[in-house]
């Protein structure tokens, strides 16, 4: 968080109990109530600062409102969406897909509410300790960090896919192969892209944010692209001349049968599409990490959040609807592509369709536009699992060292420790992209939707604590729609899918016990991690009337009301300070 001087260094807020009991003197008239919340937080204040010293933020508040919104959309539209939704499309049909994606997009609200009251560094992590338990919040933040993590290589092993010698005459000149390393040729694009992201993220904040929205803006321009590529040429706008509409929907048909016949089939067809939704959707927690580093937040985040939801609608359950009209899921040449693990965009329904019109030149750009995309994803990661890290060294429950920061307000050895992780990604030196893929895939997937079941388990507790203390969610600096039965909608829908995403390797013929650990090991661990701390450092749950919800923020307040924009200082930075302002 940041105190009025939007570059000075800030306090973390677990350290201001006596912040705490000013504002609560401030907010309440009647003084026997005051004392029995001051009195409620100095029973805590031993266990909050567990005999450790002040730890500060550093981080500098430089993201404007551009760069948190796009960041947004670059930590979530990649490869999954432009091309293993074929996969899904195959599994489940157009009706399945379009129908998952829609309803999943709902489960995203409710943490906009938190962090927009409070928006500090790695916020919904740090509010799972300090709004529950804080051997809960310990579990979330190691389960989220492992997340984006293993993300890194993940996305830097798809560059490698695409990216690799024996592809199209455009990759063939990529700029990986400016680099001539004695190694083999997986390694060579591997090297350039976490090359590219340490000169991205080691920099101060403001170029980070920079870098994100051109990428991420590519992403934009491409959804938007294909989206009114599918529309102009299902009414006829191709080379056949072929007005097909929603011809695929009626046949081979709107739902897939999956590994059965009948509606056993069609029902196991949706619950693949549901699961791959699950993995591909997000958004909102991404934002939130930028929450410690925007600039005005109380006033930019609640419009990042708002825009989130609408381009999270356009661009998923759009692109969902986009694949299955153009290409029908039972497609012998996306089938193929998939089982003969094709690189790039090859297995891309949407290339698959512009092949299918004899459309030329096109499916070069969208190949070069999801390169981009996946650039852009990895960035994101890296951005995220380092502040997730020093988040959790603000709060004691990680290592000191991690908190320091350069000159420019970037926790380094954060960064750094997210980026050796990302060497996990030459592996594929020694197997084949695709393997490597699946394994952090599998791995990643229960720690997704652990993730969205602690911030919607986070949020009731902190509505909980907001009538336990006589606050009304009106004076919030946003208000989510359809609470709490949204919230707990979307807990009990990530805890089933958490356990159910994995099911495939249950089915006659199917178990294999590397892919059973790597679809449930980190629904273990997370249990683990919680127990074990708290028995170490006897944490309880918290109560909701001694719920800390005024720590820090007066200082948000005092911030917002002394903050003076800095105008941009180029036409270009200009017009998107308007655009998204």
């Amino acid at each position: 968080m940041s105190i009025p001087d939007p570059t000075a260094r800030t306090p973390s807020s677990v350290n201001y109990v006596s912040t705490a009991i000013s504002s609560l003197t401030k907010r309440t008239g009647n003084h026997g109530e005051s004392s029995e919340k001051v009195s409620a937080i100095d029973n805590r204040e031993e266990s909050i600062e567990e005999g450790s010293k002040p730890v500060y933020d550093h981080t500098h508040r430089k993201l404007k409102p551009r760069h948190v919104q796009l960041i947004g959309i670059g930590g979530t539209i990649g490869t999954a969406l432009y091309v293993q939704i074929g996969q899904t499309l195959a599994e489940g049909g157009p009706g399945s897909l379009f129908i998952a994606y829609t309803l999943w997009v709902l489960n995203l609200l409710g943490l906009a509410e938190m962090v927009t009251y409070l928006p500090i560094s790695s916020p919904f992590i740090r509010f799972a300790g300090r709004y529950v338990d804080d051997a809960f919040g310990v579990a979330a933040g190691y389960n989220f960090f492992v997340f984006e993590a293993a993300m890194v290589p993940m996305e830097v092993t798809a560059c490698s896919s695409i990216t690799g010698p024996t592809r199209s005459l455009w990759q063939q000149y990529s700029l990986s192969y400016l680099f001539f390393l004695r190694a083999s040729s997986a390694a060579k694009p591997a090297f350039f892209v976490l090359t590219s992201l340490r000169f991205l993220n080691v920099f101060a904040v403001k170029w980070y944010g920079e870098s994100e929205f051109w990428l991420a803006s590519s992403k934009v321009l491409l959804s938007v692209g294909l989206i009114l590529f599918t529309f102009i040429t299902m009414l006829g706008g191709n080379p056949l001349n072929d007005r097909f509409g929603f011809r695929y929907w009626n046949e081979p048909g709107s739902f897939a049968e999956h590994y059965k016949e009948g509606n056993l089939g069609r029902w196991l067809g949706f619950l693949a599409c549901l699961i791959n939704a699950s993995f591909t959707i997000a958004g909102p927690d991404y934002i939130s990490m930028a929450a410690g580093e925007s600039v005005d937040p109380r006033r930019n985040l609640p419009r990042a959040y708002n825009g989130m939801f609408y381009r999270l609608t356009a661009f998923f359950v759009l692109g969902a609807l986009c694949v299955g009209i153009l290409v029908p899921y039972n497609d012998k040449t996306m089938a193929d592509a998939f089982d003969n693990e094709e690189p790039g965009a090859a297995a891309s329904p949407y290339v698959i369709a512009m092949d299918r019109l004899g459309i030329p030149v096109l499916p070069h750009i969208v190949n070069a536009m999801i390169l981009l995309a996946v650039f852009s994803a990895g960035n994101s990661y890296v951005y995220c699992g380092s502040r997730t890290l020093y988040g959790l060294a603000l709060d004691g429950k990680a290592p000191r060292v991690f908190t320091r920061c350069t000159k420019s307000g970037v926790p380094i050895y954060c960064v750094a420790t997210v980026l050796l992780i990302g060497l996990i990604s030459f592996l594929q030196v020694s197997n084949s992209a695709s393997v490597v893929l699946n394994w952090i895939i599998s791995l990643v997937t229960a720690s997704q939707l652990i993730n969205f079941s602690v911030i919607t388990f986070t949020y009731t507790r902190f509505r909980k604590a907001l009538i336990a203390q006589g606050i009304s969610r009106d004076t919030l600096p946003y208000k989510s729609l359809g609470q709490p039965y949204v919230a707990y909608i979307a807990l009990v829908s990530t805890i089933i899918m958490a356990f159910v995403g994995g099911y495939e390797v249950f089915l006659p013929g199917n178990w294999d016990v590397p892919t059973f650990l790597f679809s449930y090991t980190m629904i273990g661990v997370f249990p683990v991690i919680y127990v074990g701390w708290k028995i170490i450092h006897r944490t309880s749950v918290r109560k909701p009337e001694e719920v800390d919800l005024f720590t820090g923020v007066d200082e948000i307040e005092e911030y917002t009301r002394n903050y003076r924009p800095e105008q941009a200082s180029n036409p270009v930075s200009r017009f998107g300070d308007w655009l998204f302002g």
